[in-house]
């Protein structure tokens, strides 16, 4: 697809339209890329909820690629991604469109980096960040995570830019080396101060939003570099695979 060539792309989420995130992400996108939205919400509160949900998160999946025509598919949550691990191969199967899952998508963009060792922070609790963990050691990537953790995921939600680079602070003081942050769960947005960040800390940070906006759009062939959302979106380097 060139980059000239209108596009239909998918986000097949818990939030909805009005989300900031979601917000965010449309300033992603190049203009001739049309992003729909269909909410699909699979837990009432409890993340752990949406195990065992694959059936019903590829039958929506497919209703509404066919129905919207997609190109393409963003299905964001790391959550609904390692709690269901048979997921991607079952979205390869049944579509016949590229999918962006938030997991895949930044281990991708952590692997143009040549990070093999890297801090995780997210605002889950410990049995979903070691799951994240266990996910990326499959693509040759150790992932650290710091003593500090969140109460529940949703007090990300209250953290300002300020307060997202503080806890970023404190957990690098924890590391002795690593090559690479990286923000799963848009609760916990780094976008505001990510460049600010990249350079306090001279690393690149990854963040699952821009991670899935640079993947899904150059499975399509589109190359739409950014600044302003640090390395990744800047430099917009080749898939890694």
């Amino acid at each position: 697809m060139s980059d000239t060539r209108h596009a239909r792309i998918g986000w097949l989420g818990p939030s909805v339209p009005s989300s900031s995130h979601i917000k965010k992400f449309l300033n992603l996108v190049p203009a001739n890329v049309e992003v729909l939205y269909e909410q699909l919400v699979l837990h009432n509160g409890v993340l752990n909820d949406v195990q065992g949900k694959q059936d019903l998160i590829i039958s929506r999946a497919v209703q509404f690629a066919d129905k919207q025509k997609l190109d393409g598919l963003i299905f964001p949550g790391a959550p609904r991604e390692v709690l269901n691990p048979a997921l991607f191969g079952a979205f390869s199967a049944a579509l016949k469109i590229p999918v962006a899952t938030a997991l895949r998508s930044s281990a991708a963009a952590l692997k143009t980096f040549s990070a093999k060792r890297i801090l995780l922070l997210t605002p889950f609790d410990a049995s979903l960040t070691q799951l994240i963990r266990e996910f990326l050691s499959q693509f040759d990537i150790v992932a650290n995570s710091p003593a500090e953790t969140l109460q529940h995921y949703t007090d990300a939600l209250k953290m300002t830019p300020d307060d997202v680079i503080a806890y970023a602070r404190r957990a690098m003081a924890e590391q002795s080396q690593v090559d690479a942050i990286y923000f799963q769960g848009a609760v916990l947005d780094p976008m505001d101060c990510l460049e600010q960040m990249e350079r306090e800390l001279n690393l690149p940070v990854v963040a699952s939003n821009l991670a899935m906006n640079w993947y899904l759009l150059s499975k399509l062939g589109v190359k739409h570099p950014l600044s302003g959302y640090g390395k990744l979106m800047a430099a917009w380097p080749a898939l890694p695979y």
